[in-house]
């Protein structure tokens, strides 16, 4: 079948019918994509990474196909390729014709056998152009993960080994461990990174338990040059997913393999975590990601708005920031919401669309109650600073101020008790739990410390009493 070129009109009818129809996955890098040929029925469109082949071929395949038959008006199905491996293809036309190659043909790494790859590389996360380094938002909140990951792209396996990432959900965890594995993989095309969550493993672990294959788990976990789990926290209280996870690690490191973890707590607040693991944990850097400042949150809209390319006017932006005060997944969020609603609604993003989305300004002398009301009630009153309450301080001095702070929050505020937690040094939904449990009974059993409460709350309601 001949092989053809879709035209310049073709192409442009095709993403246009895609940013029409599915804008909320288009992004900036798509304009890179180019499309190579049109053979049985097959598009093949050229990415410039292999991160962004895997990513769409994987997360947008279907509007692609839809968007390629609306342009061209037949039934064709949408093939990814990477700038690599067509340069591969060409080469070995031009071996297989008798020609010298243009280029030296690229290195390819030895493949995983083909059951490992069906049983175990499927479960592997997707990699998101999105989350780049290029794309975070460092701030105060942030600048020591980020630092540390960059440091570990750049020398895997000596910098921070292992780098143990925490904090609570959206605060940018994940977003660091997906750029540390493209940094490194744009540096180095063949190095094996094994990327998966927790809960992968360990399902990986018992199926394999189950299966009688336990040589092959070992050999994927443990002949990887990084290995990067998201969200080990789940290993606590399982002892046998422990017990593997603790003999993999110690091969990697001896083997000086980079091993990168995220968790919404510190090693040492994982409950029912083995003491050797929490130990293990410890040796390289452990670094907090926390909520983002104002000023921060403001950039992380601005960054989110560009990627997507939507115009967000910077009032709409200062009003987002605002509104939402959590972490960077709910602003993104935001961004999503007001770009669907203004394609509903067929109107330009301004600030009366954004107060459709997010409500009017509160008429009343001041707005609802936030943390940072309750964070300065409380520091005004013990004596303390917010760097103490987000520390891993356990003096009473400070472990008091702190419990009370989140039971004021979980009372004043919608705030969940992770989104709580993470604001105070990335502890757990647990750790918020204990505190407000133990509030409770310090109330029950001390008048004077539950006048004290009572007193406190008191002040931040009337604060922000309508007037």
């Amino acid at each position: 079948m001949t092989m053809t070129r879709i035209d310049a009109a073709q192409w442009r009818d095709m993403m246009g019918y895609l940013r029409e129809q599915h804008g909320t996955i288009c992004r900036q890098w798509f304009e890179e994509l180019e499309p190579l040929s049109l053979d049985g029925g097959v598009l093949e469109i050229q990415t410039s990474t292999s991160v962004q082949q895997n990513y769409l071929q994987r997360r947008c395949l279907d509007p692609f196909i839809e968007s390629a038959q609306h342009a061209l008006n037949r039934l064709v199905s949408v093939q990814f390729i990477s700038e690599s491996q067509q340069s591969a293809k060409k080469n070995s036309q031009a071996s297989s014709n008798g020609k010298a190659p243009a280029s030296k043909p690229v290195s390819v790494p030895s493949p995983t056998p083909e059951h490992l790859l069906s049983e175990f590389d499927a479960d592997q996360m997707v990699l998101s152009p999105d989350y780049s380094f290029d794309n975070f938002i460092s701030g105060p909140n942030n600048r020591l993960a980020c630092a540390a990951s960059v440091a570990v792209a750049d020398q895997p396996g000596t910098a921070y080994n292992p780098l143990f990432i925490h904090g609570g959900v959206g605060l940018g965890k994940t977003h660091l461990l997906q750029a540390i594995c493209q940094k490194i993989l744009n540096q180095h095309p063949d190095y094996q990174i094994l990327y998966v969550s927790c809960d992968a493993f360990m399902n990986q672990f018992i199926e394999c338990v189950r299966a009688g294959k336990m040589s092959e788990f070992r050999h994927r976990y443990r002949h990887v040059d990084m290995l990067v789990i998201d969200d080990i926290h789940f290993l606590a209280n399982k002892d046998r997913s422990q017990e593997e996870f603790f003999h993999t690690f110690n091969e990697l490191y001896q083997n000086n393999k980079q091993i990168v973890l995220s968790s919404d707590a510190p090693p040492n607040e994982i409950p029912q975590l083995e003491e050797r693991l929490v130990s293990r944990f410890n040796w390289g850097l452990v670094a907090p990601v926390t909520r983002p400042s104002f000023e921060t949150r403001i950039a992380i809209l601005k960054a989110k708005a560009q990627l997507r390319g939507v115009m967000v006017p910077p009032e709409v932006i200062d009003l987002i920031a605002k509104r939402i005060e959590t972490n960077a997944r709910e602003l993104e969020g935001a961004i999503t919401n007001l770009q669907g609603r203004a394609k509903i609604e067929k109107h330009p993003i301004n600030l009366a669309l954004a107060h459709q989305v997010f409500g009017e300004e509160p008429q009343s002398k001041t707005s609802q109650v936030t943390l940072q009301n309750i964070i300065d009630a409380v520091t005004g009153f013990y004596s303390v600073k917010l760097q103490d309450l987000q520390s891993r301080r356990r003096h009473k001095s400070v472990t008091e101020p702190r419990q009370v702070c989140m039971w004021l929050a979980r009372k004043n505020t919608r705030f969940s008790l992770e989104e709580i937690g993470g604001y105070f040094g990335g502890r757990d939904h647990t750790t918020v739990m204990h505190s407000i449990k133990i509030v409770d009974q310090r109330s029950e059993e001390n008048p004077r410390f539950a006048a004290q409460v009572r007193q406190l709350n008191d002040q931040i309601q009337a604060n922000h009493a309508p007037a």
